[in-house]
């Protein structure tokens, strides 16, 4: 009878799951600390800081301006103001209109023949703030949301490489 095996000497043992959670948990350290250290500049030519990085063979930046510096120059920008906007916002909302003043960044060279399709803009953003509903002018990302459509319509209104940015001068729910 001392020959028989007893249930628990059968049953193989089970590898410990030690060492792979300590891998995985030593692993997911390192990944974030080099995310942070090339982040944050700490290592050279990765991102993060623009003086510790390399900018080429012959020395540009690749068309990007050094903004921390500042002797750096101010790119070739022309801004064309567009009228202030007031909408009725309809029945159902809380406030009765909505006050719209915006600016054009534009290039330099480009500032003229935006100011004469002018009225094709005010035209396309008088439409586009005219079919919003209440919702749409209500709430913390409501702004942001509002100036991507905005922008992307003027965009397509003044043709390609016009217009760079709709910067919203005020936006007055009343």
């Amino acid at each position: 009878m001392s020959d028989a095996a007893t249930p628990e000497e059968d049953a193989p043992k089970k590898p410990s799951k030690l060492p792979l959670i300590i891998g995985l948990v030593l692993a997911l350290a390192g990944g974030a600390g080099g995310f942070y250290a090339a982040f944050s500049g700490m290592i050279s030519g990765l991102g993060g800081s623009a003086e510790a990085g390399d900018h080429g063979a012959d020395g540009d930046h690749a068309g990007e301006a050094d903004h921390d510096s500042p002797d750096s120059p101010l790119p070739d920008v022309a801004f064309v103001e567009l009228p202030q906007i007031v909408v009725s916002l309809g029945e159902g909302s809380a406030t009765d209109h909505l006050i719209f003043r915006a600016d054009l960044e534009v290039p330099s060279a480009k500032a003229e023949e935006v100011r004469s399709i002018l009225p094709r803009v005010i035209d396309v953003l008088n439409s586009y703030l005219r079919a919003l509903e209440p919702t749409d002018v209500q709430g913390p990302s409501a702004l942001i949301r509002l100036r991507g459509q905005m922008l992307r319509r003027i965009q397509l209104v003044t043709g390609e490489g016009r217009v760079r940015d709709l910067l919203v001068m005020e936006f007055v729910l009343n």
